[in-house]
């Protein structure tokens, strides 16, 4: 059996871990990042129909603000962002679980949502509806983190940043041994080239990611 390599910040990496061994995987968490919180002002709750999530550490680490912003529903992408959602006190309009691209285009173009993302962010320059996103939490690149001994592993990449840092931390090793799993399509073209194999999982979640990793650490030998 591959060890499953999990490469999410915490808290996310520990729930990822705990859900990897109950499906009885070999894994370990190494992240890749630091998640923290970034001071933000509350635009006026009234110009907008309501929130975009498209990440659990939005409310996590979106502080005191988010108590003026519950009377307005949330639209989230995956279970997991919308039970962290649920856990604030906020109501749920509607779960995507196939990324936000679906997700928006289920919604109605009409609505004004307010988007409590995080500073690395793809901007949505398309969508049918007005969205103002508003950081409130960042990710910093983890220093002195060592990957050497990863060789056979089975690596998650939850975001295409997490892809990009997870190739430039593995430009010595012999990635031709280590399997990605991917959560998107960007996040393993931003892995690069050279890996011993690379999937995305069919659903843009936790669950889909580790439905995959499952199969290829049980039926993929270890070089």
């Amino acid at each position: 059996m591959r060890r499953a390599l999990i490469l999410r910040p915490e808290p996310g990496a520990s729930a990822t871990l705990r859900r990897a061994r109950e499906r009885g995987l070999d894994a370990i968490a190494i992240p890749l990042f630091d998640i923290e919180p970034v001071a933000w002002e509350v635009p006026e709750t009234n110009s907008f129909d309501g929130i975009l999530l498209t990440s659990a550490n939005a409310v996590r680490f979106g502080g005191d603000g988010l108590q003026q912003l519950r009377g307005l529903p949330v639209y989230g992408v995956g279970e997991a962002t919308a039970e962290a959602a649920r856990e604030e006190g906020f109501d749920i309009a509607s779960v995507g679980d196939s990324g936000i691209d679906r997700l928006l285009g289920s919604i109605e173009p009409h609505v004004k949502l307010l988007h409590l993302a995080g500073e690395n962010r793809k901007e949505r320059v398309d969508a049918p509806q007005e969205i103002l996103a508003v950081t409130v939490y960042r990710s910093r690149a983890k220093e002195g983190v060592d990957l050497r001994g990863i060789e056979g592993s089975v690596a998650l990449v939850h975001s295409p940043r997490a892809g990009r840092r997870l190739s430039e931390l593995t430009r010595t090793l012999d990635r031709a041994s280590i399997a990605l799993v991917a959560i998107s399509r960007d996040a393993a073209n931003a892995a690069g080239a050279g890996w011993a194999r690379v999937e995305v999982a069919q659903t843009p979640g936790d669950e889909g990611l580790l439905a995959l990793a499952e199969r290829l650490c049980n039926n993929t030998p270890a070089k």
